[in-house]
């Protein structure tokens, strides 16, 4: 197997130096010949990269999504047709550009509206002013976008962060917790749609994230059920008097 691996980075090395830019993230480059198998492409590692740094990918995606802001007179709606570009439910981030009607088209990134440059990245390293054209997502988006729809995948990252503490209870976190959003997505859709965008898209990063214990959410989840349910039957009430 190391006989296999040694000829394939070799392979690797010698493919992606002959494609690689004289202008490179240095970053990206000490990732790519440090890893196991080493990406034979700049644009693969690229991805590599910011799926190795999820946290970074979702800070900097928030970023530029800052730069850009939410187009005039956009809201977050939800939408029952598939083709609009709306989401259909409150548990997928919301992205303006993204939208058909609000998109900026090729050589801009469809999250958070930046233009895209080559191999995906956010920045004009190579000083031409022109975007990628082929392109729709920056690298880093890619990551994040993963991450606000499937969170769960960065369990380990986050007991990291949380140094292996239980934030509900300070204790040690098991080997069977749970990836749990500190204010829960119903209640976001509820109580803070107003907030502007980008600042929206903290609910379904890694400052709303924590890694519970498998208890601790069950019973958060019970509370959150308890208090929805509550909620309701005060409203149904308010409309029968």
């Amino acid at each position: 197997m190391s006989q296999w691996r040694d000829q394939k980075n070799e392979q690797a090395r010698a493919r992606l130096l002959k494609a690689m830019p004289p202008i490179f993230p240095m970053a990206v480059s000490v990732h790519a010949f440090g890893r196991p198998l080493i990406p034979p492409l700049p644009r693969l590692a690229v991805a590599s990269y910011w799926r190795a740094h999820p946290v970074r990918a979702d800070r900097l995606s928030r970023a530029l999504a800052q730069r850009s802001g939410a187009p005039e007179g956009w809201t977050w709606r939800l939408s029952t047709a598939p083709k609009s570009g709306l989401p259909m439910s409150f548990r997928v981030p919301p992205a303006p550009y993204r939208e058909s009607a609000l998109t900026r088209g090729a050589g801009h990134c469809c999250v958070c509206g930046q233009p895209v440059f080559k191999f995906g990245w956010h920045r004009d390293l190579w000083g031409d002013g022109k975007p990628n054209t082929r392109a729709r997502w920056h690298a880093c988006c890619v990551e994040a976008w993963r991450l606000w729809l499937a969170p769960t995948a960065q369990a380990n990252v986050l007991r990291r962060l949380q140094k292996r503490k239980c934030p509900e209870t300070g204790t040690r976190l098991l080997r069977a917790a749970e990836v749990d959003h500190r204010t829960p997505l119903f209640e976001v859709w509820r109580d803070h749609r107003e907030v502007k965008w980008p600042a929206l898209l903290a609910y379904w990063g890694f400052p709303n994230l924590q890694a519970i214990n498998r208890a601790s959410h069950v019973s958060k989840s019970a509370a959150e059920a308890a208090g929805r349910a509550t909620r309701r039957a005060s409203a149904a009430d308010t409309i029968l008097t």
